[in-house]
């Protein structure tokens, strides 16, 4: 398989294991700039802040098409993946018209023509990867950061509906992404703050969490996101972005997934003290996570350049082993091979008529965390 990135010794070598969030700022910085074009990453993550947000749609579409651009321009590569963080209800990005479905779990039965939708207009955006559907099961009322995202309280309310809703948008171009593995639901805490110990014993996960994920695990399925969570009874002290037995043994082996494996943001809180830690970067790699996101809005994205000196620096210690890093070069490069490129245009007013009479729409006025607040993935 011919690779499009370099598998030499800099950092472009490793950058290509990484989805950056980029700036709060519609305009490319000069600090992704630097990164973009040093790291050559597989990706880029945009947010709300990424958008002219109070302008009016043909100047906001404008500015967005100038931003995809440069980062194509910078990044060197036509296989770029454009991600987007867009579930409905507080996780919506782009500003109007594009159509602001309520959160998932007013939705479960108009799921496909949800994901239809949002693939529609999420492609006519440029983007080929979201980072939805939510696959977490709300078994935790008291959950602070899934609760409405999910679309039900049994896997077989939320499987149904993001298999139906994960076709669909799939079947409009763009690539999705089931999360959190191995299950956010039942936290009682926000991982974008501080990071969630959920105490259920394997068979509670086994009947309940994994059930969920199971059938994601096919072919049709090419992107699984982590969730930055510890199950102390499965693998003690370990968060599941860094754990061997939750990626490796449970997801790859046992599921047989093997597609890619992606983190959820690295800058959260859960983790993020940990990633100036070598053992952090290895761990991440050796548990078989191919993707590691990186997002601005809680840290510095620069701290990847220290990530990728760990690495090789695991490398040459022999702690981790090229073969390991192979297979992950090897289901990147798969995935960029596959990721279509989408020029920006703009959708008539009839199709966000059509969108809008789908499913029930976040009530105005509502707080809307993925366009302000906490910006949750």
């Amino acid at each position: 398989m011919d690779l499009p990135f370099d598998l030499g010794r800099g950092p472009a070598a490793f950058g290509h294991r990484f989805l950056i969030g980029l700036q709060q700022s519609p305009v490319l910085g000069d600090h992704d700039k630097r990164l973009l074009s040093l790291l050559r990453p597989a990706g880029v993550v945009l947010f709300r802040a990424n958008f002219l947000a109070d302008a009016p749609y043909e100047e906001w579409l404008a500015s967005h098409a100038r931003l995809i651009a440069d980062v194509h321009e910078y990044i060197g590569r036509d296989e770029v993946l454009i991600c987007i963080d867009h579930e409905g209800g507080g996780v919506l990005r782009p500003p109007a018209p594009i159509t602001p479905f309520a959160y998932a779990q007013d939705w479960p039965r108009e799921a496909a023509g949800v994901g239809r939708a949002m693939g529609v207009e999420l492609r006519s955006l440029g983007f080929n990867v979201n980072f939805a559907p939510v696959v977490d099961i709300h078994s935790n009322p008291a959950n602070p950061v899934i609760g409405r995202r999910s679309f039900g309280p049994t896997p077989e309310i939320v499987v149904d509906a993001a298999r139906a809703f994960l076709d669909a948008m799939q079947a409009e171009g763009v690539l999705g992404c089931p999360k959190h593995f191995p299950g956010h639901g039942d936290a009682s805490v926000d991982s974008h703050y501080e990071l969630p110990v959920i105490d259920i014993d394997e068979a509670t996960f086994r009947a309940r969490e994994l059930r969920a994920f199971r059938p994601f695990s096919d072919a049709r399925t090419r992107m699984i996101m982590t969730a930055h969570i510890v199950l102390p009874r499965i693998d003690p002290g370990v968060p599941a972005t860094m754990s061997r037995r939750f990626l490796t043994d449970i997801l790859r082996k046992e599921l047989g997934f093997a597609g890619v494996v992606v983190s959820d943001d690295l800058g959260m809180k859960a983790i993020s003290a940990r990633l100036d830690r070598p053992e952090t970067s290895l761990a991440i790699v050796d548990a078989a996570c191919d993707l590691m996101c990186m997002c601005a809005y809680f840290g510095d994205t620069s701290i990847i350049l220290r990530m990728i000196d760990h690495v090789m620096d695991g490398l040459k210690r022999k702690v981790l082993t090229e073969d390991r890093l192979a297979e992950s070069h090897a289901r990147v490069a798969a995935l960029l091979a596959d990721a279509p490129r989408y020029e920006v245009r703009p959708l008539g007013d009839r199709v966000f008529e059509e969108h809008a009479a789908l499913a029930p729409l976040r009530p105005r006025g509502t707080p809307n965390t993925g366009h302000g607040g906490a910006a949750k993935i």
